[in-house]
């Protein structure tokens, strides 16, 4: 598995840049007096494939759904080698979380594809959405109405840039997501 310098390491679980967490910690931090978002999430659902970096199957209620994570854009699976390596990534996240993962919906439940929109957090509570961005394998994608968790991802986009992280490296990825599916025109993504 290729892995991002200066991520968060699932085996020692702790950050190689200071810098990153203390500023991720204060700003997790002040969601404490905002709403409840637990109380929006549902129960704990199976993953039952990753395609890519931001759509997965998931059993919801005994049906598999295709969903697609919100507010994040990973690469294609054509923008190599920044595609793979971003499916790779969500799998080792759902590794690490058992392929269990809470789901949690925004205003918006599907998009013009029949996916539903989800934010996905592993069994200890993180934002998958947010990983892959903090880890440099998505791009930030909000879409109105659904931003509940755009400034944590703006955040996130803006450390990950800083510290030239994964796709924002010196080798990192070449257009965004959006862009190459403009030149690339498909039915579906």
């Amino acid at each position: 598995m290729i892995r991002a310098k200066n991520k968060f390491s699932f085996e020692t679980g702790r950050w190689h840049s200071t810098v990153v967490l203390v500023v991720i910690l204060l700003y997790l931090c002040s969601f404490g007096s905002d709403r409840s978002f637990a109380a929006q999430r549902s129960s704990e659902v199976s993953v039952i494939k990753v395609h890519d970096g931001d759509t997965v199957t998931l059993m919801i209620n005994g049906r598999m759904r295709k969903t697609r994570l919100i507010g994040i854009d990973a690469p294609e699976m054509d923008q190599r080698p920044w595609g793979r390596r971003a499916k790779e990534h969500l799998i080792d996240i759902m590794n690490h979380s058992d392929w269990m993962v809470t789901m949690e919906t925004d205003k918006v439940v599907t998009d013009k594809y029949g996916r539903t929109l989800v934010y996905l957090w592993t069994k200890n509570n993180m934002l998958i959405n947010e990983l892959m961005v903090l880890d440099g394998y998505a791009v930030l994608f909000t879409i109105k109405p659904n931003v509940r968790y755009r400034e944590r991802l703006t955040l996130a986009e803006k450390l990950v840039r800083q510290e030239k992280i994964g796709i924002w490296g010196p080798k990192g990825l070449k257009e965004t997501p959006a862009k190459y599916r403009k030149k690339h025109p498909r039915k579906q993504y």
